[in-house]
C-alpha cells in the first residue's frame, strides 16, 4: 500500500512533470494498476480494517428500549438488565455506548447569548465561604457573602452577613447597591427561602424593599443557575481568587478585604466585554439612590424582665433597670442592638452587635443602676487630676 508521501509524489510527477503511467511504474517499482489507482483517487490512501463485531451488537436494541423508557438510567444498571439476556462483555463498553447514545433520548436544552441594556438588571446570590469567620472571644461563625453584579457594566460588590434571614440578606443587598452607587430597574435572585413566597412571588420583606427602592424583581425558576450566570461567574471567581491564602481577624477585616478585592476586580479588563467594568459604569445610567437605605432592621417588642437583659442572636444585652416590667421595642441592625420604651420613647439600651455566641453585654450605667438597687455601697470617687500636675512633678 502506498504511503501519503509516495502517493503525492506519483501525482506530482504525472500531473506536473507529465510522466506517463508506464514510466512511473518503471521508476517506482509499483504495478501499473497501483499507479493508475493513485492517480485517479481524490484523497490520500487509507487503510481501513473491517470493523470487528462487538459483543454489545445483539443488545443495542434492548439498550435503546431501556433508555427510551428511562433516559437517565445509569450504565451500571443497563448492564445488569442485559446480562440475563446473554451479555458477557465488560462494563467499559456499556459505559462508552450508553454515553454515546444517551443524548438521543434526552430533551436537549439550548441557550442564547443575552445582552442587557444599561441599568436594566442586577443579579445577586449567596456564597458560603469554606472557612468560618472569626467573630471575637476566640469564636468563629459560619458566614455568607452576598454578591451583586450589574448586567451591562459587570461592576460587582459584596457584603458579609451571618444568616439567611430576610433582614440580613436585604441589609447585605442594600449595602451592595450603595457600593454600586445607583439603582437598576430589576433585581434578579434565585428562590431563596426568605425572599420567595412561592410560585415566583416575592416574600413580603422583599416586596417592601423593592417597593421602597422603586425597583422590580425577577425570581428565577428552581434549579436554573444559567438564568443568573453572571453572578455565578462572580461566585466562581470568589472561590478561586478571593478565598485562597487569606486570613481574617474579624468580620470588619473580612469586609474590608472583600471591598478592596472587588475594587481591584472592577478595575481589571473583563474578558468578554474587552473593557474595564469601572469604565462602563458611567454608561450604566443607574437611577439615583434615595437619601437613606430602606429600613430592613429586625424589630420586636418585649417586656423588660426582672433581670433586665434581652436575648438577640444567642447573646444577652442589658436594658435600663428603671424600665423593668415596661414594654420596649428592640431594634436589631447589622451593627447595633438598641431598645426604646414604647410609652415614653426613652432609650432603654444601645449596644454594638456581636456575632459571637453565649456572651452577656452590660452597659456601665445599667450595672451601676443595678448596684444601687441592691443597696450596694457607692463606688469610691477617684480624683481626676489635671495632667499639668504630673508635668510639674516630672523634670524635663
Amino acid at each position: 500500500m502506498l504511503d501519503v508521501e509516495e502517493w503525492a509524489d506519483l501525482r506530482r510527477q504525472h500531473f506536473v512533470g507529465g510522466i506517463s503511467i508506464k514510466e512511473l511504474s518503471r521508476r517506482s517499482g509499483f504495478a501499473r494498476n497501483t499507479v493508475r489507482t493513485a492517480l485517479r483517487s481524490e484523497g490520500q490512501p487509507r487503510y481501513a480494517r473491517a470493523p470487528a463485531p462487538s459483543k454489545l451488537d445483539p443488545f443495542k436494541e434492548e439498550i435503546h428500549r431501556l433508555l427510551g423508557e428511562e433516559p437517565k438510567l445509569p450504565a451500571t444498571r443497563v448492564r445488569e438488565l442485559i446480562e440475563p439476556l446473554g451479555f458477557e462483555g465488560r462494563q467499559t463498553i456499556v459505559d462508552v455506548y450508553v454515553r454515546e447514545v444517551r443524548p438521543l433520548f434526552l430533551p436537549q436544552r439550548t441557550f442564547q447569548r443575552t445582552r442587557y441594556r444599561p441599568g436594566e438588571i442586577a443579579q445577586f446570590d449567596l456564597l458560603e465561604p469554606r472557612e468560618q469567620i472569626p467573630v471575637g472571644f476566640g469564636q468563629t461563625r459560619k458566614g455568607y457573602v452576598l454578591a451583586c453584579v450589574l448586567g451591562f457594566s459587570r461592576v460587582s460588590a459584596g457584603a458579609l452577613i451571618f444568616s439567611k434571614a430576610a433582614e440580613d440578606i436585604l441589609a447585605g443587598l442594600s449595602r451592595c447597591l450603595w457600593r454600586l452607587g445607583g439603582l437598576p430597574e430589576t433585581l434578579v435572585t434565585d428562590r431563596e427561602g426568605s425572599l420567595h413566597a412561592g410560585g415566583g412571588r416575592p416574600s413580603e420583606p422583599f416586596a417592601r424593599f423593592c417597593g421602597e427602592l422603586r425597583s422590580s424583581w425577577f425570581i428565577c425558576e428552581a434549579r436554573d443557575a444559567q438564568a443568573k450566570g453572571m453572578i455565578e461567574s462572580v461566585n466562581g471567581h470568589l472561590r478561586s481568587n478571593f478565598e485562597p491564602g487569606r486570613r481574617f481577624a474579624s468580620p470588619l477585616d473580612f469586609q474590608d478585604q472583600l471591598d478592596r478585592w472587588f475594587e481591584r476586580r472592577n478595575a481589571r479588563t473583563h474578558r468578554t466585554l474587552r473593557a474595564r467594568p469601572i469604565d462602563r459604569l458611567a454608561e450604566e445610567g443607574l437611577r439615583a439612590l434615595p437619601e437613606r437605605p430602606p429600613d430592613v432592621d429586625r424589630r420586636f417588642v418585649v417586656r423588660v424582665p426582672a433581670d433586665p437583659h434581652v436575648r438577640v442572636d444567642r447573646n444577652d444585652y442589658s436594658l435600663d433597670p428603671d424600665l423593668v416590667s415596661r414594654r420596649v421595642e428592640v431594634r436589631v441592625s447589622q451593627a447595633q442592638v438598641s431598645a426604646l420604651a414604647l410609652d415614653t420613647r426613652e432609650l432603654a439600651g444601645a449596644h454594638a452587635r456581636s456575632f459571637a455566641a453565649g456572651r452577656t453585654f452590660t452597659a456601665l450605667e445599667h450595672a451601676r443602676a443595678l448596684r444601687a438597687r441592691r443597696g450596694a455601697p457607692a463606688e469610691p470617687e477617684v480624683e481626676i487630676r489635671p495632667l499639668d500636675r504630673y508635668d510639674a512633678l516630672i523634670s524635663a
